[in-house]
């Protein structure tokens, strides 16, 4: 049995596409035939040939407004929104060392991006009675790490509910949500923190890869997740194979969270 997505000419947004999970969902798209376009702070080193760059901060209103205008202008509509944005400059210390500000940048970056490009793309989307929107959170929603995440982890739980309640209010109207929640996944930004962590340690990559295992509580897996497995999972779920799917969560985490 062939497995084709057959989504080859269909237009996406995927935002964060120039490094880790967002540039590997931009390569699994592009492959696919799909027209992307996508969004960081800055210009790529390396532009994508066929892909669609703009440049904009969508942690704000403003630059959530320019993009989706680009995108309407541009593609006249959009089949596909990934959501894959987020992050933390939160520092280390707990509670008392996130002020309004860092709870602000949290808020803005992993919850009100998503809400602010569904808010302004989602009528197109209504009006040709189909789409796609995936919303990359995160199972530090369930794994919150005190020190480091508060912020964070509280704000992905917010983008995470969200997402189920627009499920229920758009799925009858042909346009399908679903949350994707990676664990531990090997990007550039976690690669450098093992790096880290393993010359504060004394120690090697491998074991500094453990250190972050270990405050994670284990990945029975053994290893990280790869931004292409990640990826492949949201190409599958924007396609039509996955029609039947949506306001659910699909977590990819090597069998971190201990629980049901």
């Amino acid at each position: 049995m062939s497995f084709n997505l057959d989504i080859a000419g269909r237009r996406a947004l995927v935002t964060g596409g120039t490094k880790g999970i967002g540039a590997a969902v931009v390569a699994a798209l592009l492959d696919a035939g799909v027209r992307v376009m996508t969004t960081a702070r800055s210009v790529p080193e390396t532009p994508i040939e066929g892909v669609e760059f703009f440049v904009t901060d969508v942690s704000t209103a403003a630059g959530c407004a320019n993009l989706t205008n680009a995108v309407l202008e541009q593609f006249g509509g959009v089949d596909f929104i990934v959501n894959v944005v987020g992050g933390s400059t939160a520092p280390a210390g707990g509670f008392a060392v996130l002020d309004d500000d860092e709870w602000w940048a949290a808020l803005n970056q992993n919850l009100m991006a998503a809400v602010r490009i569904d808010r302004a793309l989602l009528p197109s989307m209504i009006t040709q009675g189909c789409g796609v929107i995936i919303h990359v959170t995160s199972i530090q929603r369930e794994l919150p790490l005190a020190e480091s995440t508060t912020a964070y982890a509280a704000a992905k739980a917010a983008l995470s509910t969200y997402s189920k309640s627009l499920s229920k209010e758009v799925s009858p109207k042909g346009i399908r949500v679903v949350r994707v929640s990676p664990g531990w996944v090997a990007t550039e930004a976690s690669v450098a923190m093992a790096e880290r962590l393993a010359l504060q340690a004394g120690t090697d990559y491998e074991g500094g890869k453990q250190i972050i295992m270990d405050s994670l509580g284990g990945i029975p897996l053994g290893r990280p997740a790869r931004t292409e497995e990640v990826a492949d999972l949201i190409a599958f779920l924007v396609s039509a194979r996955a029609s039947s799917i949506t306001g659910t969560e699909y977590v990819i985490d090597g069998g971190t969270v201990p629980t049901v």
